[in-house]
């Protein structure tokens, strides 16, 4: 109940959270599911929603990465956008891009954490693992805890299983 006395409509309820971002379909069904009354109601609200795309699961994938990845290496991002129910071929193309800028996102990452290079094998171990637990690949985060740029025909192996 609101301050005026009645229950939102599942609809409603969905716009509100898609009023603050965007969210996939998966994420609006898992957080609308408890209010539900009438078994298929929510089905068909979420489904008049993305026939207006208002849900519009490519959009919901660009606002991941776009909010994450200046923090976040390929493999948190693919994380967080799993836990959001979204999959396939966007998300594979999304992760694709995000490989060509993993090396300078992850020394962005590291510069704003740390002053110097390690001095010794305990503080390159505590900087490592800062970069890894944020998703950045352990060649990247190799070459960045070493402060070896990367030569430009050289490919870095970024890869994700997908």
């Amino acid at each position: 109940m609101n301050k005026h006395g009645f229950q939102p409509s599942l609809k409603g309820r969905a716009l509100r959270l898609l009023s603050q971002r965007e969210h996939s379909r998966a994420e609006l069904e898992r957080k609308l599911a408890p209010h539900e009354e009438v078994p298929g109601e929510l089905a068909k609200a979420l489904d008049e929603l993305q026939a207006r795309d208002f849900i519009n699961d490519g959009r919901a994938i660009e606002s991941v990465v776009h909010r994450r990845s200046s923090k976040l290496g390929a493999a948190r991002v693919k994380q967080e956008l799993a836990a959001k129910g979204l999959s396939g071929d966007a998300v594979a193309e999304a992760l694709e891009q995000l490989k060509d800028t993993e090396f300078t996102r992850a020394q962005a990452v590291w510069r704003k954490k740390f002053v110097a290079y390690p001095k010794d094998a305990q503080e390159r171990v505590k900087q490592m693992r800062f970069l890894i637990s944020r998703g950045f690949s352990a060649e990247v985060v190799r070459r960045v805890v070493n402060g070896v740029e990367p030569d430009v025909d050289q490919a870095f192996d970024c890869s994700i299983d997908l």
